[in-house]
């Protein structure tokens, strides 16, 4: 059928539908539209798939008024989830107890709590537990009162965000006051004295510490642990090391409360328990993600946990595995709503630490190669392709590639000087009608500076890419003084390397300075210490030299040798009677009998899932199955029908990309809720507008919607969902709700990104004023040099003791 034809379709069809009305007691009075939930926007977003007991979430006993053993199981697990910060999950296991008991008040109390960082659903979760308060007890009531009261309360203001915080804290208090036994009402006082410290003007941290341990005195893995981690996660963190022992033990299938253990331990220093901890973390939410096909950036704090591993196995010199977990984060699919890029998630925490990485550990073949890849690719954003220009231009300087790092130089500085250009245009202009308007010189001179703010930060960031990369050419013309300077004016440029310069510059005690305190400042972390071994080694200072490499030694045991920093200690090593091998033995993570062997708790990386088989007829009655595009990736469309209006102008949004998909490589199907006989109807109807540039299946008995999870368990209903398959059967990419996927565009660019590592996409390069120089050469093959049969593939991780 025509795509036009279609819509009118569908128009027709929704308009039938509405006339029906709908079917659930519960539902609005206007017709729900496919893929919503009939109880209102609140339910739209969130899980929409049955929840399971899993027995890991917490040892926790919440009553609540229900006849029903289940809701309470899955009551209690929820508010276990909701300690842990899972809030999606969370409300998962609260909207399974409220399907297997939609009158209990409680269940909808848990949903609000499960969106706190989601003000408009709280609300509308909150309003649907005091329609339903009258059936509960005395005790679930006031629960209820108090979060409705903090969400009906204005807190515009300071004073205003006090008085709901002290009112909201005297609600849960009084609740402890009526009924001393519960429990929950004290840790939920704990959380609640704790986040809302700062708008309580008396909140002592040891009295807060006092309600966390009067729950634990009673249930010794109950999980408020983890908000005695967060009290003390200051200049006081050693007071909560027996937290942070428990914390995961405590709910160990919840990620984060693994993770949580690291704060304390990051804080102490401790960064083999620190890791130990946070691959834990790791661990377990790969299995719990590729387990239930749940997209990696749907948990809010995915991103912030492993991009923190990252950095503490920098710390004890695990780089390999850094890399491999750096590299997987940014291979994680990208999506416009979780997982976008720049914006604080996994593809912008997994660019930033794998240049960091590769700079810190002097990787440059590398950094070089990878930018080469969807690794580290260029990118449209300003202030991360300066980032991309300056690292690409540090690792070619640093291999001594003047060429290759003054092509990054060139393009640098013309995008300086064109910044330049528009500030001092904004600046005269300014200044042209300050003083047409009769403004003193004072007044002039605001309105010039204020002219030029916008650009102030960007012009920052480039002045100090291109000082580094001026600096470096110095360096290598021998200009170690001038070089020195352009470098530290730059910021952000090894510690290390600036030591070496400065024996270069003859400022050798500035040298020693520099890594004593960077040592100082970095208390058991190996790659400062390596670089102060082997400096005080070549000045002679041979028992320094090995006081400082004992150490090292002692906090060597996950050292990868074959890095560059620690492969210059060899000559050091066999000189003091070290061996080849000069490390010691891995340290034991603390309170190791109580903790469970790493690698069963799930893989190090993500990796993607195996797209469930099917086998679906057309509208003719020909059968098609997903071995049929064995070998050839696809985009699965997963739409409702020809009743819905939204799918229809999904379909009219990607027919016309169609080609472009095929020209990537990639084919395209659409599976419709409609049975047979409904599907060749709208198809035969719209025969004579010509054909849809992709096949319709049909899914009539939507056996297909539930194993891709675009179907609402709850409601019974099915979803909109698009999914993108790869040759080898495994799903890279989807977005499942109550709207269709309409960013055409964004999905044809993702697609490429996830299934071809070594596309690029060059971003525009800006003119620039000034005679564009030798940075005109910017095709991939000039920017980046081919790789060297002298690039050596990384070793493979290894796997390691508890406390590696």
């Amino acid at each position: 059928m025509s795509i036009n034809a279609f819509v009118v379709f569908a128009v027709v069809a929704l308009s039938n539908a509405e006339s029906a009305g709908p079917s659930d007691a519960l539902a609005p009075a206007n017709v729900t539209a496919p893929g919503h939930s009939m109880h209102g926007e609140a339910f739209d977003e969130g899980p929409r798939r049955a929840a399971t007991l899993l027995g890991t979430t917490g040892r926790v006993t919440f009553p609540i008024s229900t006849a029903q053993p289940r809701v309470q199981q899955f009551f209690n697990q929820g508010i276990g989830q909701l300690h842990g910060f899972w809030y999606f999950e969370a409300e998962r296991s609260f909207r399974q107890a409220a399907m297997l008991d939609p009158d209990c008040a409680m269940t909808y109390f848990g949903m609000a709590l499960s969106n706190t960082n989601n003000a408009s659903r709280a609300k509308g979760f909150i309003a649907e537990a005091v329609k339903r308060k009258e059936k509960a007890t005395d005790r679930e009531r006031r629960y209820i009162d108090a979060l409705d009261a903090w969400y009906k309360a204005d807190a515009g203001d300071e004073k205003k965000k006090k008085d709901r915080a002290r009112n909201y804290v005297h609600a849960i208090e009084e609740i402890i006051y009526r009924y001393p036994d519960d429990l929950e009402a004290k840790a939920m006082l704990g959380q609640a004295l704790w986040q809302n410290k700062g708008d309580l003007e008396a909140a002592s941290f040891f009295a807060i510490d006092a309600v966390l341990k009067e729950v634990l005195a009673e249930n010794p893995y109950h999980p408020v642990h983890h908000y005695r981690v967060h009290l003390w996660d200051n200049d006081k963190a050693t007071l909560a090391v027996n937290s942070a022992e428990r914390c995961g033990l405590s709910a160990p299938g919840i990620a984060h409360m693994w993770h949580m253990s690291g704060h304390t331990f990051s804080e102490l220093n401790r960064y083999f328990d620190a890791v130990w901890h946070q691959e834990a973390s790791a661990r377990t939410d790969h299995a719990y993600m590729m387990r239930d096909m749940i997209f990696p950036d749907r948990i809010h704090n995915f991103a912030h946990n492993n991009e923190w591993l990252v950095r503490n196995l920098q710390y004890i010199g695990r780089v390999h595995d850094a890399i491999t977990l750096s590299r997987n984060t940014i291979e994680l699919p990208q999506h416009p709503k979780y997982n976008s890029f720049p914006g604080g998630k996994s593809a912008h925490f997994g660019r930033m630490r794998l240049f960091q990485i590769y700079s810190q550990f002097e990787l440059w073949d590398a950094l070089i190669a990878d930018a080469k890849t969807q690794k580290l690719p260029p990118t449209e954003d300003e202030t991360e392709q300066i980032k991309y220009f300056r690292h690409l231009g540090r690792a070619y300087l640093r291999k001594d590639d003047v060429e290759n790092g003054r092509i990054q130089l060139a393009i640098l500085e013309r995008r300086l000087q064109k910044l330049r250009h528009e500030a001092d245009t904004a600046a005269d202009e300014a200044v042209a009608k300050a003083r047409f308007e009769g403004a003193d010189a004072k007044a002039i001179e605001a309105k010039k500076k204020e002219a030029m703010q916008p650009t102030a930060e960007r012009r920052r960031i480039l002045e100090r890419a291109v000082d580094e990369l001026q600096g470096l050419i110095m360096v290598l013309q021998a200009k170690y003084t001038a070089g020195l300077e352009r470098l530290t004016k730059a910021h952000d440029v090894d510690e290390a390397y600036l030591a070496d310069i400065e024996v270069l510059a003859g400022k050798t005690e500035a040298a020693l300075k520099r890594l004593r305190d960077w040592v100082g400042k970095s208390k058991n972390q190996v790659r400062p210490l390596a670089a102060l071994t082997q400096l005080l080694w070549r000045q002679g200072m041979k028992d320094e030299a090995r006081q400082t490499f004992e150490s090292l030694r002692a906090i060597s045991g996950a050292i990868d040798l074959d890095l560059p920093p620690f492969a210059r200690l060899q000559p050091i090593a066999h000189e003091f009677g070290f061996g080849t091998d000069w490390r010691q033995k891995l340290p034991v993570a603390r309170n190791a009998a109580e903790l469970p062997d790493l690698t069963t708790l799930g893989p190090f990386t993500w990796q993607p899932s195996a797209a469930p088989s099917w086998t679906l007829p057309d509208g003719e009655g020909q059968l098609h199955s997903l071995a049929d595009f064995r070998g050839k990736p696809f985009i699965a469309i997963f739409y409702l029908g020809y009743g819905c209006l939204h799918c229809a102008e999904q379909l009219k949004a990607f027919a016309p990309k169609y080609k472009d998909f095929e020209a990537a490589g990639i084919s395209m199907i659409a599976i419709s809720s409609d049975n047979v006989v409904n599907l060749k109807k709208s198809q035969e109807r719209y025969k004579s507008d010509g054909e849809m540039p992709f096949k319709l299946l049909s899914d009539g008995s939507l056996e297909t919607f539930k194993n891709y999870h675009a179907f609402d368990d709850f409601e019974e209903a099915p979803l909109h969902a698009t999914v993108l398959i790869d040759a080898d059967g495994k799903i890279r990419w989807h977005d499942v709700g109550p709207d269709p996927f309409m960013n055409v565009d964004f999905l044809l660019a993702e697609s490429k990104r996830l299934l071809y590592p070594t596309y690029i996409q060059m971003p525009h390069e800006p003119e620039a004023p000034p005679e564009p120089g030798p940075a005109d050469a910017l095709s991939p093959r000039n920017v980046f040099p081919s790789p060297t049969p002298s690039q050596k593939p990384e070793p493979e991780r290894r796997e390691v003791a508890a406390g590696g």
